[in-house]
């Protein structure tokens, strides 16, 4: 079984509520990436709806997860419609709310898209193998995630300040070879450096606020191209955007992230 699997197993409860273990191998230093979090609340949020694939989702993250924690998760069907359902998750540990979630289901395309289509381009970024390997020492944070996920980046992007400009543009894939899923790219849209890396340097940890994500298609097998940049950050306050884009070029996911830039 993948880790991606394995690490998001549940046990249901009872209705509306199950429960998992958050492992502390998807952290970005002490604590859970975000990502994760939101790919275990997702898994919830699937069982509960008819409709199989997450295509919007809006979360708040109200403190930090616990690795290495078990954790329960209070699911809400708000509404099962004929297309699109639905609903609402609560994560919490220890007693208290780490993550609120509200996500729509239904079912994406797979396949090319279809002539006619309008999306933006995949970023223009060199093969894999002459990408650089995300580095723990240069963003400044230990990365336990690392050993779940493969993290190329943009060599003229790859170490702190390098860009001159808030931008992060990379691949990433499992380590295992586990192919990407629609939930995967949940994980994956929060998976990598934060873009103020590229003009600030090394500034740790960047702590999600909210996440919005809108899934467009079902991936196709292979690396994931992910592009994200910041233009607006006021304060420790930073917006971010990007999207994914799947092995044929498609766009499969767009992201708007509202972070806190902690400097190391």
């Amino acid at each position: 079984m993948s880790h991606f699997l394995e690490e998001r197993q549940l046990e249901r409860q009872s209705s509306g509520h199950w429960m998992g273990q958050v492992s502390a191998h998807w952290n970005i230093g002490d604590n859970p990436n975000g990502g994760y979090l939101l790919s275990l609340a997702l898994r919830a949020l699937g069982e509960a709806l008819p409709q199989p694939h997450p295509v919007s989702i809006t979360a708040h993250y109200l403190r930090p997860g616990l690795g290495a924690a078990p954790c329960d998760l209070f699911v809400d069907v708000l509404k099962v419609g004929k297309q699109l359902a639905t609903g609402q998750v609560r994560l919490e540990q220890d007693g208290k709310t780490r993550l609120a979630l509200l996500a729509t289901y239904g079912e994406l395309p797979a396949g090319q898209p279809s002539e006619g289509d309008r999306q933006p381009g995949a970023p223009a970024l060199p093969p894999p193998a002459q990408c650089t390997h995300r580095d723990a020492a240069g963003q400044g944070v230990t990365l336990p995630i690392a050993e779940r996920l493969d993290v190329r980046l943009n060599p003229a992007q790859a170490a702190p300040g390098l860009a001159k400009a808030p931008v992060i543009s990379g691949w990433i894939r499992f380590r295992d070879d586990t192919p990407p899923c629609p939930e995967a790219l949940a994980l994956f849209c929060d998976a990598f450096p934060p873009s103020v890396f590229g003009l600030l340097g090394a500034v740790g940890w960047v702590p999600t606020v909210s996440l919005n994500v809108e899934l467009r298609r079902c991936p196709a097998p292979g690396w994931i191209a992910g592009a994200f940049s910041s233009t607006d950050q006021q304060g420790d306050r930073m917006l971010e955007t990007g999207g994914l884009w799947d092995s044929r070029g498609a766009l499969v996911a767009s992201v708007r992230q509202l972070g806190l830039v902690r400097h190391a």
